[in-house]
């Protein structure tokens, strides 16, 4: 390699935009804005630094407006359309990332970068410079000689004067004529109709030049002879626009184009903002000392001078009370010492009024040498007024755990007016993650000060109640600011969304206090009969491994995918149906599903062995100790800004994903029982997203069909096999709902077929016939899919918004997913949004007329509630109307009631 001070490496900075576009997917940032063209030439940017460290470095522009071969030839790049929109918004985050960097980035008006490129190459070399140029344009061929090579990145090849003999079948110097001849569809440079490379570096080795051509045209026959010949003429005019420009006046000479050091804390700011996170912590990671760089100081760079104050009297207390209840809102944070929301306790409360404005009330430190601090008990009670007082606006990020931590000292916080991790949510489902973190570096660019700083990590970590003052203060203070902040930042762009401000504001803010009481009642399991299935679970888990063992020959592992690998593809032969990342045959669940299907005994056996090995160690072995030794039951946490489409999820237990359709499964919901003298009465909506369908779509088949009460499997069996309902077979009313479902979510006739274990061609035409049945589904899921490409969103029926990054990506997967998905959000996600109402009516009857009835757990689209013995009739017509009413359909809701001695059998 030669010496970096005699090497200058230019970089056709407008070639790699546009390459980089249409290699990269449509990326974009938090913000929603394209940053997908910036990624890929940043990282080839970052990869030729690291590769060739270079002291002469500068990328080059295309400079807008007209060139001078836009004087010669109106026509000139004609046929290229406008640079799309989502490219050129990156065109100048790109440039001044570029210049962050410490690249010099130039651009030169009325020529194009690769006349200026040409111009410095020809300068360097007089200069003694050797030249790479990173580019992907074949034009830049013509200036290769001993000191240019070019260097390809996105193909890693590099160009050098035998190469470009290899590729183009001329050399260098003829590269000019045979562009020429070729022309550029793309430049809309004419060339030669009917001559293609093979024919112009045939004509080139045997005449030289496009002079010698012209001398020997008339020796040239056939077609392409006649074409030659009708274009002579505009040979010239083609040499001229393929020619480099090498000698542009420039703004600097070779020798001054030097790669500087970064800008760190500019290069932090954009990086943050187009969120390339890696690169965002390298440029951390490179600061001095240990100090995180000014654009991510621990208070908010827009107003370093934050005020956070310690409340350690009276009188400040009083003083902050008042300003509080002055206040229309304030945000609120506790500080605890556990995380589990049963059984943590206060440490210390914050508030913030203004932004930048902060106090901490610290009530239980404990560790050594803790200054003096107001008795928590009693500082609570005189809070408990302001806490529950529901005109007194809160506001807070994930309040719901506040809440209960709160009611673990006897105090129901009321007037929760917003929440940041809700207000995010229903912003934006698809984002990532809605902690505070997260929100903070997404809205605010700031990095808040981490727990593990204040109270360390791993087996020395400590409760916050041990956390010093000094450091408490700080931490927690700014956990109220920033959530004031926060909300500061998402409301005015919620607000100004109609459907989401009122899925906000009807349904989730309402339904975080019905899901804290329902936490905190929590369901009662049998800890016996559970240690009763473990057992048995075991047993069978023993069996299945025999009878594993004995199909394969022989004792294995079958836990270990390698193993299972060997066994399965090597001795026992079986296809390979699809393979890992790394190229081995695959052994997931949708592999041995399939493997299974086709009549091979070892990949069931193995699917059982791991159904109930996983029941067992998620919950026979696990429920038992998730019992709360206080009550006696489970307390699952509640998730609402987890699924994007709006579905609650559940954790410790996941009460969502116990198998309904095994005799395994049904078992470990025995063990969910009511307390003495109680029943559980499960209430559960019947194909709701059907009914859904049948109202988005106004088909009439749809819609009469459920009107008039019919089996909707059978009645589509009917229509797509012809017949009457009453009389269709199994097979077709399993086919017909294999229909049902699968066309709202987006199934396809191959994955119909592959189901059904039917043809393609037969899948097809049941398809094609319940379209021609239900026309109006068809044309519902074809504008719903147009809707989506239009607006890169779609919207359930209440106004929750599900946005698809990828419905127009390039990748045809991925934009074909993000179209079934489009389809199938608005059903799903108007099914989460009416269980939530539902939820919200059932608390609001529970609280107002105080029935000795409570919810325990909302599973998928059913609700469980523990009512008493003797009044399950009453109880559950009163829960049916809330559940039907809790919709405005043109379908009606069917809500199904049981009741049982355990969630098993109240089905």
């Amino acid at each position: 390699m030669s010496d970096p001070d005699k090497r200058l490496l230019l970089v056709d900075g407008s070639s790699y935009l546009y390459r980089a576009y249409h290699a990269l997917p449509p990326l974009t940032n938090s913000a929603g804005e394209p940053t997908g063209a910036v990624y890929g030439v940043i990282s080839m940017l970052r990869r030729l630094i690291e590769d060739y460290r270079p002291v002469h470095m500068g990328v080059v522009f295309d400079a807008p407006g007209r060139t001078f071969r836009d004087e010669l030839f109106a026509e000139y790049k004609a046929n290229r359309p406008p640079m799309p929109d989502d490219l050129a918004a990156q065109l100048e985050p790109l440039k001044a990332v570029v210049r962050a960097m410490g690249l010099p980035l130039i651009e030169v008006g009325g020529v194009e970068a690769d006349d200026v490129i040409g111009t410095l190459a020809v300068r360097g070399r007089d200069e003694g410079l050797t030249l790479l140029i990173s580019t992907g344009d074949k034009d830049m061929a013509q200036l290769v000689n001993g000191e240019v090579t070019l260097l390809n990145t996105m193909s890693n090849t590099t160009l050098d004067r035998d190469a470009v003999i290899d590729k183009f079948g001329v050399p260098p110097e003829q590269i000019i004529d045979y562009l020429a001849l070729v022309g550029d569809t793309s430049d809309n440079i004419p060339g030669v109709p009917k001559v293609g490379p093979k024919t112009a570096a045939k004509w080139l080795t045997q005449y030289q030049s496009i002079d010698g051509i012209r001398a020997h045209a008339g020796e040239i026959g056939g077609k392409v002879g006649e074409s030659l010949r009708e274009h002579l003429d505009e040979l010239d005019l083609s040499r001229q626009l393929a020619t480099i420009d090498c000698d542009v006046d420039l703004p600097l000479e070779p020798l001054a184009i030097r790669l500087a050091d970064p800008d760190r804390d500019e290069l932090a700011r954009r990086y943050r903002h187009l969120g390339f996170n890696t690169w965002l912590r390298e440029v951390e990671a490179d600061g001095d000392g240990d100090d995180p760089p000014p654009a991510v100081t621990r208070h908010d760079p827009a107003d370093p001078q934050a005020d956070y104050e310690c409340i350690q009297d009276e009188d400040r207390l009083d003083q902050w009370l008042k300003r509080l209840a002055a206040a229309p809102c304030f945000a609120l944070d506790l500080e605890t010492d556990s995380l589990d929301y049963m059984r943590a306790r206060i440490v210390g409360v914050s508030f913030a009024v203004t932004a930048g404005e902060a106090a901490y009330l610290p009530l239980a430190h404990t560790g050594p040498d803790q200054p003096r601090q107001l008795d928590r008990e009693a500082t609570l009670a005189r809070l408990r007024p302001l806490l529950e007082d529901p005109e007194a606006g809160k506001l807070g990020q994930n309040l719901k755990y506040d809440m209960s931590v709160l009611a673990n000292h006897g105090i129901t916080l009321r007037g929760v007016v917003h929440d940041t991790m809700l207000e995010s949510y229903c912003l934006d489902a698809t984002a990532a993650r809605h902690d505070m973190d997260s929100l903070a570096q997404k809205y605010l660019n700031y990095r808040p000060i981490g727990y593990e700083a204040v109270a360390g990590k791993g087996a020395r970590q400590i409760t916050f109640d041990q956390v010093g003052l000094d450091q408490a203060v700080d931490y927690a203070a700014e956990d109220a600011d920033i959530s004031l902040r926060l909300h500061e930042s998402l409301w005015p762009s919620l607000a100004e969304r109609s459907g989401p401000r009122s899925v906000y504001e009807t349904i989730e803010l309402p339904l975080l206090p019905v899901l804290s009481r329902i936490e905190r009642t929590g369901v009662r399991v049998d800890a016996g009969l559970l240690a009763t299935q473990s057992r048995e679970l075991a047993e069978t888990m023993q069996r299945l491994e025999s009878q594993a063992h004995e199909a394969a020959g022989g004792p294995f592992n079958l836990g270990s995918p390698k193993q299972i690998q060997e066994i399965l593809y090597e001795r026992q032969g079986l296809p390979v149906l699809a393979k890992t990342p790394k190229g081995a045959p695959s052994t997931a669940e949708s592999v041995l599903e399939e493997l299974a299907a086709q009549g091979h005994d070892l990949p069931r056996l193995i699917l059982d062995y791991r159904g109930v090995s996983k029941l067992r160690s998620t919950y026979t072995e696990k429920l038992p100790g998730l019992i709360n030794p206080g009550t006696g039951r489970v307390h699952t946490s509640y998730h609402q800004a987890v699924a994007a489409t709006g579905r609650l999820s559940s954790s410790d237990p996941n009460l969502q994903n116990i198998p309904i359709r095994t005799p395994e499964g049904r078992r470990i919901r025995r063990a969910f029982v009511p307390a003495p003298g109680y029943r559980l009465m499960a209430a559960d909506y019947s194909q709701v997203e059907l009914r859904i369908m049948a109202h988005l779509s106004g088909d009439d088949g749809l819609r009469r069909a459920f009107a008039e009460g019919l089996d909707i499997h059978a009645a589509t069996a009917a229509e797509v096999f012809g017949g009457e309902a009453a009389a269709v077979s199994d097979d077709q009313r399993r086919a017909a709902k294999a229909i049902n479902f699968g066309l709202i979510y987006g199934m396809s006739a191959w994955g119909l077929a592959r189901q059904l274990g039917i043809e393609r061609g037969e899948a097809q035409s049941y398809v094609d016939r319940y379209f021609e049945r239900y026309p109006g589904v068809r044309a519902f899921m074809d504008a719903t899919r147009a809707r989506a490409h239009e607006q890169g969103y779609v919207e359930t029926v209440y106004g929750r918004r599900l946005y698809l990054p990828e419905i127009n990506s390039r990748n045809t997967q991925r934009r074909q997913y993000a179209e079934r998905t489009a389809i199938n959000a608005p059903m799903q996600g108007t099914a989460a949004d009416i269980i939530k109402r539902a939820m919200i009516a059932v608390d609001d009857w529970i609280t107002r007329e105080q029935p000795d009835a409570t919810l325990v757990m909302q599973v998928h689209d059913e609700l469980v509630l523990e009512v008493p013995a003797g009044e399950e009739a009453a109880i559950g017509e009163r829960i049916r109307g809330f559940m039907a009413d809790a919709a405005d359909l043109d379908v009606a809701l069917e809500v199904e009631v049981g009741v049982g001695d355990d969630w098993d059998t109240a089905h």
